[in-house]
């Protein structure tokens, strides 16, 4: 079996074209400039020339690049955060008015060590980006906060545009693949964002290919659907290094588009699924979406 595993390799769909142009490059220098992380860089995403250089959109992570939790998906480093930098949200709105983002979302380690999960600077953060950019669209993207229920209050009456959450996997290889986190606290986390505020959309993503099985895919999009989750995006999990869990299954590109099907007719709003679909990906026209949703149901 471990030999099976070794031997996968990656499939032509998965092979991408990188497109370093001057807007890719502009934007790289910005960041290092400006001293702000990016979770498309320290997750290495496949999209990240596409988001940056043409649709103009961004994933910052903010409360540093140390995360509390060793998942053993992610590729962002791990250990005991030092730094709690309260000129981050001035800095993250100052880049997004320079990069001209039509969307951004606002992503974070998990960072246990703080009382509040970090949900004061999250919060903080969203008020500056819309500040000095009123006309762009916010995400936020959160770890779980602990589960605690005033943390999470405190990111929502921010007002994001859109509250993402992810569950990352099936119920049965949660335990495996995340750190701390739990599946039922993630849902519970998005049942409750929908609580306090109602005319926020949801979130939530699934990497597929650890070893699951289609209906464990089902299952999950049925949990988020009875937790009032309004997007899906449902991506290849992709191993980072060899120290992470490796991939069981390259699913197809005709698989992917059966299993948008299957969760459009659950009643998701939106979904996105795709070999290289991560949980950002192609982000503005999911808020968009939601947004004409909202108006056509007023």
């Amino acid at each position: 079996m471990a030999q099976k595993e070794e031997s996968l390799r990656k499939p032509e769909w998965l092979k991408i074209k990188l497109n370093t142009n001057e807007n890719y490059t502009g934007l790289k220098k910005l960041m290092r400039e400006q001293k702000l992380h990016t979770v498309c860089e320290e997750a290495k995403c496949p999209n990240i020339h596409e988001c940056w250089a043409v649709r103009r959109t961004a994933t910052f992570m903010i409360l540093g690049s140390v995360c509390t939790r060793a998942c053993r998906f992610c590729a962002v480093k791990t250990g005991l955060p030092t730094e709690l930098d309260w000129q981050e949200p001035e800095r993250v709105a100052d880049s997004v008015r320079i990069m001209n983002l039509k969307h951004v979302v606002i992503t974070a380690v998990a960072r246990d060590d703080l009382k509040d999960g970090g949900a004061a600077v999250f919060a903080e953060t969203v008020r500056a980006v819309r500040k000095k950019n009123p006309f762009t669209t916010i995400e936020v993207l959160p770890s779980d906060m602990g589960g605690v229920y005033e943390n999470l209050k405190t990111l929502m009456d921010a007002k994001p545009d859109i509250l993402n959450h992810n569950i990352e996997t099936v119920r049965r290889l949660t335990p495996r693949v995340r750190a701390r986190a739990t599946y039922e606290r993630s849902l519970e986390f998005l049942r409750r964002a929908k609580e306090i505020n109602p005319d926020i959309p949801t979130k939530s993503s699934i990497m597929i290919g650890l070893g699951e099985t289609k209906e464990e895919i089902i299952e999950a999009m049925d949990d988020l659907r009875a937790n009032h989750v309004d997007i899906i995006t449902i991506g290849q999990y992709l191993q980072p290094t060899k120290k992470h869990l490796k991939v069981q299954k390259f699913y197809h590109p005709d698989e992917f588009a059966e299993l948008k099907e299957i969760a459009l007719s659950k009643g998701f709003s939106h979904c996105e699924a795709g070999p290289l679909v991560r949980s950002s990906y192609h982000a503005d026209e999911q808020v968009n979406e939601a947004a004409k949703q909202r108006q056509a149901k007023a």
